[in-house]
């Protein structure tokens, strides 16, 4: 198969303003037209013009902690520090404070990322330009350490709420794009490799919500384990669908997506299989689901199509309900990636 890789970036594009719907407002028109011939030129687009909408509305301040050597007092004395001024012949008080400012997290880590894309020789020039100009209104802002950045404690509220998308542009770079070797030096990753089955996996969940609103009900739903009213599951892992869809009539498909660099795997004969672990999760979601065994629960591995010879496309009937094994062809228009997934809800419901 021929990878059409300009078609495959704008894919990208779609996928992700799917999983973050601000992507779709007037003022990022112009990238959906754009065509790519890298992943960094896509991301610094988008930073650019998500960066200079965001400069109309204010950049985000908050309260951050300040430590700082005084004339006057303000906040709290931070004595033992204040105690080595006066040793130092520092006639200075150390204090500890909290001042309002656009110096927090959020605006480091786009300052920061802003730099890495410039300094990236796969990003164009016309790109750097925009970031460039976009970063001078960030000269009271400093730029940190990439690795020191703990994602897990960064949220999002009514406050900042229009950063999310950006912030979550800077995880993919800082994160995939720009990871050091072991002498030191920046290599670039495929984006394909690290974090796709995760975009993957929010794309097809936000299509399915937003094109069968109000028709069928889709979430990522959580399994209940099928236990005797007096077994104890607390050593029990927890079972979250990636999708789950189901209508008013009992119906639902339970669907794993699956983002492999290889669909199948060979067995010990060189014989081609799926991916074991796969197929028996996906069968113990269903049958945990199907409480009443009536057979209207079904399940799916929906694969992202590779470069393999051998697709799946089969469909099994295991202990009374059906398990099907599909690809997505990312590498085709988006329109027909869109038949594509509306193919799959046209099988199982009637609508």
């Amino acid at each position: 198969m021929i990878i059409d890789k300009s078609i495959f970036i704008q894919n990208i594009y779609y996928m992700l303003t799917y999983a973050f719907q601000v992507l779709k407002q007037k003022n990022y028109e112009k990238i959906s037209g754009e065509k790519f011939d890298n992943i960094e030129n896509l991301f610094a687009s988008i930073l650019s013009t998500g960066l200079a909408q965001q400069l109309k509305q204010g950049l985000h301040r908050e309260y951050v902690a300040i430590n700082d050597n005084l004339n006057t007092v303000r906040g709290k004395i931070n004595l033992s520090e204040t105690i080595k001024n006066k040793i130092k012949h520092k006639n200075m008080m150390n204090c500890d404070f909290d001042e309002y400012s656009e110096n927090n997290i959020y605006n480091q880590i786009i300052k920061t990322t802003a730099y890495y894309l410039i300094a990236n020789g796969n990003v164009d020039n016309t790109y750097k330009k925009k970031l460039k100009k976009i970063i001078l209104y960030f000269n009271s802002v400093d730029i940190i350490d990439k690795t020191t950045i703990q994602w897990k404690n960064i949220h999002f509220n009514k406050s900042n709420k229009n950063y999310n998308m950006l912030i979550n542009i800077c995880y993919f770079v800082l994160h995939d794009l720009l990871l050091s070797n072991e002498s030191g030096n920046k290599k670039i990753l495929q984006f394909t490799e690290e974090h796709m089955p995760r975009l993957y996996e929010k794309f097809v969940l936000e299509y399915f919500k937003r094109h069968f609103k109000g028709v069928l009900n889709v979430n990522s739903s959580q399994i209940e384990w099928n236990l005797a009213t007096d077994d104890n599951k607390e050593f029990l892992p927890k079972m979250q669908s990636d999708i789950s869809i189901w209508d008013n009539n009992g119906n639902t498909l339970i669907i794993d997506t699956k983002y492999y660099t290889h669909t199948m795997t060979s067995s010990q004969y060189e014989k081609k299989t799926l991916h074991s672990n796969n197929l028996y999760q996906i069968f113990t979601y269903v049958k945990n689901k199907d409480v009443a065994n009536t057979g209207n629960v079904s399940g799916m591995l929906l694969y992202a199509k590779t470069n393999e010879d051998i697709v799946p496309d089969e469909t099994y009937h295991m202990g009374g309900n059906e398990i099907s094994v599909k690809t997505l062809d990312l590498n085709k228009n988006f329109d027909e990636i869109s038949l594509q997934l509306n193919d799959i809800v046209n099988q199982y419901f009637s609508i």
